[in-house]
C-alpha cells in the first residue's frame, strides 16, 4: 500500500496509531463545527498552523498540503461566494481546508500498518454484531490515505501541464487528475488482490 509517511520526531510521530487518530478526529470535528464567521477562518488558520509546527512537519509541508487542495478549496470557495456571500464562504472554506490538511496529517506523522492495527483493535468489539474488523481497518485505512493521494495527483497534473508551457486550469486538468486518480484505484485494487483482498 502506497505509504505518505514523513519520519520526524514530533509530538503526532511519538503517539500511539489509536490516540493519534483519535487526537485529530477530534480537532477536524471541532475545526469543521465552528460557526459560519469570519473569525472561525482564522482560528482555522491558527490551528492548522499550530498542528503543523507542533508535529515536526513544518511549514514547507503545509505549503505543499494546501498546493495540493488548491482546486477542491477554489471549487468550494467559488461556490459558497455565489450562494452565501463572502463571510461565510471564508469561513466554509477555511473550515473545509482545516479539516482536510488536520486528516492529512494522520498518514504523514503514522505509518500505515500501525494505522491498520489501531483500527482493528478498536473495531474489534463490533464482531459480535457480524463486522469484520480487518476489512473494515483496511477500507478506512484506504479511505483515510486516500484524500494526501489524490492532492498529489493534482499538483502532477499541475506540473505537467507547466512543463509543457500551458496554464493550469481546472478545465484542462479535470480529465488527466481523472485518469491518474482512476489508475491509481485499479493499482491499488490490483495490489488488494495479489494480498488475497476480495
Amino acid at each position: 500500500m502506497l505509504s505518505l509517511y514523513r519520519p520526524g520526531d514530533g509530538f503526532l510521530h511519538r503517539m500511539p496509531a489509536g490516540p493519534t487518530m483519535l487526537l485529530l478526529a477530534v480537532v477536524a470535528l471541532g475545526l469543521a463545527s465552528l460557526p459560519s464567521a469570519a473569525w472561525a477562518a482564522a482560528v482555522c488558520a491558527a490551528a492548522v498552523v499550530v498542528a503543523y509546527a507542533a508535529s515536526g512537519l513544518g511549514m514547507r509541508e503545509l505549503g505543499r498540503q494546501v498546493g495540493g487542495l488548491r482546486w477542491i478549496l477554489a471549487i468550494t470557495a467559488i461556490g459558497q461566494l455565489v450562494f452565501l456571500g463572502p463571510e461565510p464562504a471564508l469561513a466554509n472554506t477555511a473550515r473545509v481546508a482545516a479539516a482536510l490538511l488536520t486528516a492529512a496529517l494522520l498518514p504523514l506523522t503514522t505509518r500505515v500498518d500501525d494505522m491498520l492495527d489501531a483500527l482493528e483493535r478498536g473495531l474489534r468489539p463490533l464482531r459480535r454484531i457480524g463486522m469484520d474488523a480487518e476489512r473494515a481497518a483496511l477500507l478506512l485505512a484506504v479511505t483515510i490515505t486516500t484524500v494526501p493521494v489524490l492532492a498529489r495527483l493534482a499538483a502532477e497534473v499541475r506540473e505537467a501541464q507547466r512543463a509543457r508551457g500551458v496554464r493550469p486550469s481546472l478545465r484542462a486538468g479535470i480529465l488527466p487528475f481523472v485518469v491518474l486518480s482512476l489508475r491509481h484505484a485499479d493499482q491499488l485494487g490490483e495490489a488488494l488482490a495479489a494480498r488475497g483482498v476480495r
